[in-house]
Order: C-alpha cells, then sequence, then structure tokens
C-alpha cells in the first residue's frame, strides 16, 4: 500500500521540521512523497529550496544585517552582510541564526570571495596555468589535459568561493545551499553581499564583495581579496 498524507504521524512530521526548520505542511508533503523515508524528504526538501531559491534570485534585497564573529580566543574576526527583502524577516531568529552560522563558517574556512562570478581574472588565469602545467607534465593529450584543468577550477571555486564551499557544521551542503534553504523557509531572496576576514599577526585582511552588475542590486564594485 503507498503512504498518503493521512498515514504519515505527527511524529515523524515534528522530527523532520526540527531537521530542516522546514513549515510542517512541506515536511508533511516531502515524507508523503518519500514514502515515510526520512532521510529520502530531507534530500526533497533541500531540492525544493534550491528551486525556491533559483525564482527568487532576482528580486531585490535592500535589507538585512551585518554580524561579526570572534574566533580561536580573539585570533580571527569576521564582519558580514547578508540582505534579505525585509526588515521583518531580517529580524526573524531564523535569519539571524543563518547569518551567525554564515560569518563562523568564514572565520573557519577563510573563503577569499563571495561567488565564482567575483573571482578576479587574474586569480583565475594564474590558477588555470598552474594546473594546465601540472597536467601537461604528465604527457596526457591535450584534450585530456583541459579536462584535468576543468575539474581542478572547480576544486579552486569550491576551496576559495564561499558560496560554493561545504558548509563546516554540515559538509553534505555547500553554503548556497544552506542560504537556498532559508530561502524556502523564510519566502524570500537571501543574498551575502560582503564580508571582511582578519587574523592576527597577518599583514592584510581577507575582504571579497559582491560583484556589481547593470541590473542588479549587487555590491559595491568588486574589491579585490587579499591573499
Amino acid at each position: 500500500m503507498s503512504t498518503t498524507m493521512a498515514n504519515i504521524s505527527a511524529a515523524q512530521v515534528k522530527e523532520l521540521r526540527e531537521k530542516t526548520g522546514a513549515p510542517m505542511m512541506d515536511c508533511k508533503q516531502a515524507l508523503t512523497e518519500a514514502k515515510g523515508d526520512l532521510e529520502q524528504a530531507i534530500v526533497l526538501l533541500r531540492k525544493k529550496g534550491v528551486s525556491v531559491a533559483a525564482k527568487k534570485a532576482t528580486r531585490v534585497t535592500s535589507e538585512g544585517s551585518i554580524a561579526s564573529y570572534i574566533h580561536a580566543g580573539g585570533k580571527i574576526g569576521v564582519l558580514v552582510e547578508v540582505n534579505c527583502e525585509s526588515d521583518f524577516v531580517a529580524r526573524t531568529e531564523d535569519f539571524k541564526e543563518l547569518v551567525h552560522d554564515i560569518a563562523m563558517h568564514i572565520a573557519a574556512s577563510d573563503p577569499k570571495f563571495v561567488r565564482k562570478e567575483d573571482v578576479t581574472p587574474e586569480a583565475f588565469e594564474r590558477e588555470k596555468d598552474i594546473y594546465r602545467a601540472q597536467a601537461a607534465a604528465t604527457g596526457k593529450p591535450a584534450p585530456v589535459v583541459e579536462k584535468i584543468v576543468a575539474g581542478k577550477m572547480e576544486k579552486f571555486y569550491e576551496e576559495v568561493c564561499l558560496l560554493e564551499q561545504p558548509f563546516i557544521k554540515d559538509q553534505t551542503i555547500s553554503i548556497s545551499q544552506l542560504i537556498a534553504a532559508k530561502v524556502g523557509k523564510l519566502g524570500e531572496n537571501i543574498a551575502v553581499r560582503r564580508f571582511a576576514r582578519f587574523k592576527v599577526g597577518d599583514a592584510t585582511a581577507t575582504v571579497a564583495f559582491v560583484s556589481a552588475k547593470p541590473g542588479n542590486e549587487g555590491g559595491e564594485a568588486s574589491a579585490p581579496a587579499a591573499k
């Protein structure tokens, strides 16, 4: 017999809601579609969050908050600005939790850019040249070398771009997926605009902005990340 919405228990819905923070009806629908399988329901909710986030991605985010995080006995400090569409959402515990988690992640993972699109041409070409030289040294044919370079560049993005990095508290999702889940729950577009990371003893700080584009409310102008 197939699982229907009627025979999904309140306890199952409660457990899924506690794990994901998704609305009750969304949890019930996901469990029904997953035939009561909790892990599959979590996957379905994540996919829904990404879909909702994509639909809302062009909406203006002019509200939000700036948060700070101090780590490692005062040796590392982060400031981050995360935007949403309304002051109402900016004041919710869910949004505040997200901003705190992002600030903590930046402190631990030291990203250099916000998004792939913000990687400077100089940084992109420098890394690509290094990977191409390494691959060519193996003696493999040129087409194979280019495939190797493409794969290494994706790994490079994961290492230096905040939105591509695996979330430190849950390595199965990226920061972009973490944000997408909150977009699905809160119903508003959410975007990281900029951040700065300081470390005691370092001569420079990492400062990253979202590149401004025509027709996008984006950040000020892009600023090269400090190395």
